[in-house]
């Protein structure tokens, strides 16, 4: 069982990594490399859950027979699990969606270039995030994070608009800044406990100034890359500038992939600073993030800035619980919670982008107070949203329900009062933003009716639809989350490595 899990591991970052290389190569068939070498992805991520699941316990490959401390070894979970999972899952959809949306009917070159470029970068990002969810070292983390960053700005800048072009190279100024702040705080961590391998750091590291320098340096990089308030400056322009495959695999995947770095080096490397004020510092910007970031959603009068500062708002979520996560690692609770969330996030805010890019498709504009009586002409791209919605807002019995109920149900307990009061209040304005955008749609009137629309391809509208209606029925795979997360997690008793 384990040979088999160490054999199949490499070909999750191999495939995409070779389907990139043959898109860049053969562009006139880079949507068949991208599309086989996606299907080939997500089925050995389903196989490793399968064979992880049974194993019952972590599993590490080491790569060229070179392990730590010298080499580099590649560690399974149940967290890197979960990540490779749902980044299959929504990078199958966006694939199946960027097809259309970059080669319209009868839309002729106009999108040729972007055409050409998107699919070896979006493979060489797939392949980079998934290297990044198995890299079992700190210096590895930091490779995997620069390879991410750089994909992730140049599929910003493809559209090659000026508002395109310097949201894209403040995003690079500060994904570098973060880089570098993140490799200072590898550098006093190798310096002062002599690896770089996670699970030999977890056993080496105390509570030293040494640790604590790194632990400021790392948090601050991170939270740069992951836009946590007030670092979040460059988030809105570039999502919403960008194409919107492409704004969906920044806000569902790439900005996490910088989260689950800090998550995971917290709960493994820097718990031994669990005590001090910084855990505590961390949610208070997570609320911050809430009130902020919905608050400039309400205001907004574009769809993709709406759901962009949106995503700056729900980024504030995975903050909350830090405080209590760290003070007792050994409960599953507030982890399922943060991580149940990343998940949820992930599939709605991704439909929701992708909805907005059909109606900017079909209309050409994104102004909310365009989107009137859009219910009747785009019906599908309207549940879409609606359904993303309905999981952004966390009604029952979508994803972002059980997440924030999984939330409130860590916090009560510990008397985080105030922590559980904004988990409801950041659902209520997170209601007034998306009714904004909800009571256009469905509003009918003569003018409305005789407007023209061009039609949305299905294989745009139906994959969307489809990503929004997992942010639904993922709710019921709660069991599944808590069974896998459990599996190879140190910090659990009983997780086992």
């Amino acid at each position: 069982m384990v040979a088999d899990i160490v054999f199949w591991i490499p070909f999750v970052i191999v495939l995409p990594l070779l389907a990139a290389v043959g898109a860049f190569l053969l562009p006139r068939l880079a949507f068949p490399f991208a599309l086989g070498g996606g299907v080939g992805t997500a089925v050995v991520t389903f196989f490793l859950a399968h064979l992880l699941r049974q194993n019952g316990r972590a599993v590490r490959h080491t790569v060229g027979g070179w392990g730590a401390p010298l080499g580099i070894d590649l560690a399974l979970d149940g967290l890197a699990l979960l990540m490779l999972l749902v980044t299959a899952v929504i990078g199958l959809v966006i694939t199946l969606y960027a097809h259309s949306y970059f080669r319209p009917p009868g839309g002729g070159d106009a999108y040729a270039h972007q055409y050409r470029y998107f699919w070896p970068l979006w493979l060489f990002l797939w392949a980079a995030l998934n290297a990044l969810f198995l890299s079992g070292d700190v210096f590895n983390l930091y490779v995997t994070l620069e390879l991410m960053g750089f994909s992730a700005v140049a599929l910003t800048a493809l559209a090659g608009k000026p508002a395109v072009l310097k949201a894209a190279m403040r995003y690079l100024l500060v994904s570098l800044s973060g880089s570098l702040f993140y490799l200072l705080g590898v550098v006093f961590l190798y310096g002062a406990f002599g690896s770089l391998d996670i699970r030999e750091l977890g056993t080496a590291v105390a509570p030293t100034p040494a640790l604590a320098a790194a632990a400021a340096l790392i948090t601050v990089g991170l939270a740069m890359k992951t836009a946590l308030f007030p670092l979040h400056f460059w988030l809105p322009p570039a999502h919403a500038n960008a194409a919107a495959p492409v704004s969906a695999l920044l806000s569902a995947l790439v900005v996490k992939g910088s989260f689950y770095i800090l998550l995971r080096l917290w709960l493994e490397v820097l718990y031994p600073l669990g005590d001090t004020i910084a855990p505590q510092l961390l949610s208070a910007l997570g609320m911050a993030a809430i009130v902020w970031g919905s608050l400039q959603a309400i205001r907004q009068p574009r769809l993709k800035l709406l759901i962009a500062y949106s995503t700056v708002a729900q980024l504030g979520y995975l903050f909350l619980l830090f405080p209590i996560l760290l003070r007792d690692r050994s409960d599953i609770a507030p982890l399922a919670g943060i991580v149940f969330f990343v998940l949820a996030h992930a599939c709605a805010k991704a439909a929701a982008f992708l909805s907005a890019g059909s109606i900017l498709f079909a209309t050409d504009d994104d102004r909310i107070s365009s989107l009137a009586g859009l219910m009747r002409k785009l019906p599908l791209t309207t549940a879409t949203f609606s359904l993303a919605g309905v999981s952004l807002v966390a009604l029952p019995p979508s994803a972002g329900f059980l997440a924030k109920w999984l939330m409130l149900e860590t916090a009560l307990p510990h008397n985080a009062w105030v922590v559980a009061f904004m988990i409801v209040a950041g659902g209520l304005l997170a209601a007034v933003y998306i009714v904004r955008v909800l009571g256009p749609l469905f509003l009918l009137n003569e003018q409305v009716m005789a407007r023209t629309v061009q039609r949305v391809p299905l294989m745009m509208a139906w994959p969307a639809f489809v990503l929004a209606l997992l942010a639904i029925i993922f709710s019921f795979a709660g069991i599944f989350l808590l069974d896998t997360l459990a599996i190879g997690a140190p910090w659990l008793i009983g997780g086992g490595t």
